[in-house]
């Protein structure tokens, strides 16, 4: 199992905007330092994550980083993404190839058009318009999702893209990127872990916080106090004075000083449930067992 010198969490958005308000990257060093974050001038947009992930590579860093979203759509309930389109992907690679294809006139990596297609449109549920074959209730759901609710979370499906707690519009604009970077970052568990440079995970921050001492209910962390005891209960030093404590920010914070300890524990690299199927086609959150 690869040990890693550096840990990063990506709070992610999917706002169709050139600097979405809910980016948020947050990067710490093994030991026990609190993660500081990481905050370029004017803001993030996906353009510069992207970036910073092709630096990242470039460099060789040893690095690895936690992207909060889906990167996969739900397969192996139904045998395909978009069951009964001629063009369904057969895995996440080609998924995030289509995504990205179809909307590659779209500004700021976003996922309009791809949205807007008559065959996929027919599958998501969208402001004013449910696709015919969305199915009833709350949507398809990854494997790993049933894992999710199995540790008490409530997952939403990625054909949703209807309300508040929806991520499948950050879920598809983070495909694009994660396109972009076919070649330079592996994506765990589609690639093999490499044995050196950056590596991608997904993760789900909710995770971070329970291990943090938080429930369900308070996972949000919006002051200094919440944010630094989260902190010691992850081993980690105090945070510095953020300007503002919103939860993108501590989000990304404690899930970057979770990542730190969660990534050496071998069988959060090996759930019993993943099967090389769901590694192709579906993927998995890191920290569902």
């Amino acid at each position: 199992m690869r040990r890693f010198a550096n840990f990063a969490c990506i709070d992610w958005s999917g706002q169709a905007v050139a600097r979405p308000k809910g980016l948020a990257v947050a990067s710490a060093a093994a030991g026990q330092a609190a993660p500081t974050l990481l905050r370029p001038s004017g803001g993030w947009s996906r353009q510069g994550i992207l970036e910073w992930f092709e630096r990242l590579a470039k460099a060789e860093t040893d690095i690895i980083v936690g992207l909060d979203l889906s990167p996969a759509l739900p397969f192996v309930d139904c045998g395909a993404y978009f069951p009964g389109w001629a063009e369904s992907p057969p895995n996440a690679q080609e998924l995030w190839r289509i995504v990205d294809a179809a909307s590659a006139d779209d500004p700021h990596l976003s996922v309009g058009s791809f949205l807007g297609d008559q065959d996929v449109r027919r599958h998501f549920r969208q402001h004013r318009d449910c696709g015919d074959l969305f199915p009833p209730g709350a949507g398809r759901m990854r494997v790993c999702e049933g894992g999710q609710r199995e540790m008490g979370l409530s997952p939403t499906s990625c054909f949703n893209l209807v309300g508040a707690s929806q991520v499948g519009k950050s879920s598809l604009t983070g495909m694009r990127v994660l396109h972009c970077l076919r070649g330079q970052v592996p994506i765990w568990p589609f690639d093999p872990i490499p044995s050196k440079g950056p590596l991608i995970v997904e993760i789900y921050t909710t995770v971070a916080a329970m291990a943090a001492g938080r429930s369900k209910s308070r996972a949000k962390i919006r002051d200094a106090a919440g944010l630094d005891d989260a902190l010691k209960a992850l081993r980690s030093n105090s945070s510095a004075k953020l300007d503002d404590y919103d939860d993108h920010s501590t989000d990304a914070i404690i899930t970057a000083a979770w990542l730190r300890r969660a990534s050496a524990r071998p069988e959060l690299w090996q759930p019993a449930a993943m099967t090389p199927e769901l590694a192709r086609t579906e993927g998995w959150t890191f920290g569902i067992v």
